[in-house]
């Protein structure tokens, strides 16, 4: 694991950390790295119902590293960006849920991160913003695409074209953040958040999120016929024969994730 990311898994919960924070948590070869090595390792691990991506400091992450991709050829940035993409996606994709603790700074890669996990909660003093444009580029790690299609495409358009940065306030107004708490509610908002989910079936709770990522991206029909395979599949499971039988007896379910 590299030295600036930090994997910390206990009763089903993983936490990931990106400690670099004399450099705002700013993304370079080995925190990419650190990223993907946490999530193939979170992926290997059957005990992990869900996951809290955070940073430490005053910085979810603040950016790319500026200096490491200052002087790139453009076949160097490109492959740049498609090396951050893969392992973006390796977020988008893990099976289980991904909340987001945004504690501070989420710019240019940091909101690029953010946007690829399924929840995000920001300190009330984060701020987003996707400001390439101030630097002569783009989004390079899914920015112009995951914004569109969580915020629309005219907010999105907006943020891309101004490089504005944003308050935590009206990034929840647009729907980039789920929620707003103080500074201090933050990672205790988010863990009570991943024990609700972790409490659930853990094998629903995966195939909820491969239904909406999967079918958002077809038509309406493909999404449905999706949707009803999946929930077919749900019947050859152990949890959905505990969570029936045991709303029917008045009893707590125990799931197992089988």
């Amino acid at each position: 694991m590299s030295q600036h990311v930090r994997l910390d898994i206990a009763d089903g919960i993983g936490v990931v950390t990106i400690d670099r924070p004399e450099a705002l948590n700013a993304l370079n070869d080995q925190v990419l790295a650190g990223i993907e090595e946490a999530f193939i390792a979170l992926g290997r691990d059957a005990s992990v119902r869900v996951v809290i991506l955070t940073g430490t400091g005053k910085a979810f992450v603040a950016g790319a590293d500026i200096k490491a991709m200052a002087d790139l050829s453009p076949v160097e940035a490109c492959s740049f960006a498609q090396r951050g993409q893969r392992i973006f996606n390796l977020i988008e994709d893990y099976p289980h849920p991904v909340i987001a603790a945004v504690n501070g700074f989420a710019l240019g890669g940091g909101c690029e991160l953010a946007m690829t996990c399924d929840i995000r909660i920001a300190s009330d003093k984060a701020k987003a913003g996707q400001p390439e444009v101030n630097l002569g580029v783009i989004p390079g790690f899914g920015g112009t695409q995951r914004l569109a299609r969580i915020m629309g495409r005219s907010q999105a358009k907006y943020l891309l074209f101004t490089g504005e940065v944003i308050s935590a306030a009206r990034a929840l107004e647009l729907g980039l953040f789920n929620e707003v708490v103080a500074p201090e509610e933050l990672m205790p908002r988010c863990m009570e958040i991943a024990r609700t989910i972790a409490a659930k079936a853990p094998v629903a709770v995966s195939l909820c999120k491969h239904a909406v990522n999967a079918g958002t991206d077809g038509t309406l029909g493909d999404g449905l016929e999706l949707e009803a395979e999946l929930f077919g599949r749900t019947f050859t499971t152990a949890d959905q024969k505990e969570g029936m039988h045991a709303f029917i007896d008045k009893r707590p379910a125990q799931f197992l994730g089988k």
